[in-house]
């Protein structure tokens, strides 16, 4: 059987290390969208020069990301990445991110949960600056197609439900045609996101944006438009990908302001189709 639950329960993967610096952030922030339109604003300068640069809460997948791709090798599971989809990002931050940082990660398996007809696997990243305290953790669920009916538990129901009253705030934020191929300059490089053909084996008539590039943009969209672009307040951030979003699109997203938490939902305004869904930021 492709997933052999008890020997992946908890499963821990190799260790691994990186590092970032203030130009691998400003190109992020490129990436999902800052000084488009603006370039010359002093809110939006805040993410893309150096002068005064500040971190996205969301910038914390980019050094971790690599980490996906060993999924595969942890005992007890065997799957098709062809069929694997990034369902839920969560990340938790210990402390705003520093410009410039040399970490280091520990990776398991924290969840495995029977769908169906599909696995979902939740794989935790632990980082922390090297040889010194935690920064932040990354919940990383992977929709595993296929992979169900080993007999696990159906995992929690999902949570952050918008509230049934109009949005405290709406912000458009619109992408560029060649969206994806600045963002997958921070370390992304999946075909369908880029090449034509390959997103046409993938069932879509062109690419793609990346799901981690639209958790940015709605990220920065919570941020400026609730927190006045204060980045320290961020906890928590967490979303369910409820659909894809087309480089050239804009971005709707809804804000719900509840106090200790910011409750969103996010959905392509030419299509009027939903493409983040259960999102929450958690304040400090």
């Amino acid at each position: 059987m492709p997933i052999d639950l008890e020997k992946a329960r908890d499963a821990k993967l190799a260790p691994s290390e990186g590092s970032w610096k203030a130009d691998d952030v400003i190109l992020y922030h490129l990436g999902v969208g800052a000084g488009l339109g603006r370039p010359t604003d002093p809110a939006e300068l805040e993410y893309t020069f150096e002068k005064n640069l500040k971190v996205l809460p969301s910038f914390g997948v980019i050094p971790v990301f690599g980490a996906l791709g060993a999924v595969g090798g942890a005992a007890g599971i065997q799957i098709n990445f062809a069929l694997m989809l990034h369902g839920e990002q969560d990340i938790e931050l210990h402390r705003p991110l520093p410009v410039s940082a040399q970490v280091e990660s520990e990776s398991r398996i924290a969840g495995i949960y029977d769908k169906g007809k599909a696995a979902l696997i939740v794989l935790e990243v632990e980082t922390r600056e090297k040889g010194g305290e935690p920064l932040f953790t990354n919940r990383f669920s992977l929709f595993a197609r296929g992979e169900g009916g080993f007999g696990g538990e159906s995992g929690p129901p999902a949570g952050n439900v918008a509230p049934d009253r109009e949005p405290d705030l709406v912000v458009e934020s619109p992408t560029l045609s060649h969206q994806g191929l600045i963002y997958r300059l921070s370390g992304d490089k999946n075909p369908l996101h880029v090449d034509p053909e390959f997103a046409k084996r993938g069932g879509f008539d062109t690419p793609i944006l990346h799901g981690l590039c639209t958790y940015g943009i709605v990220c920065k969209a919570a941020v400026d438009g609730l927190l006045g672009g204060d980045v320290s307040r961020v906890a928590r951030y967490q979303v369910r990908f409820a659909g894809v979003v087309y480089p050239g699109e804009t971005i709707e997203t809804s804000l719900w302001n509840e106090g200790d938490r910011v409750l969103i939902a996010a959905r392509s305004k030419e299509r009027d189709a939903p493409v983040i869904s259960n999102a929450a930021i958690t304040l400090r």
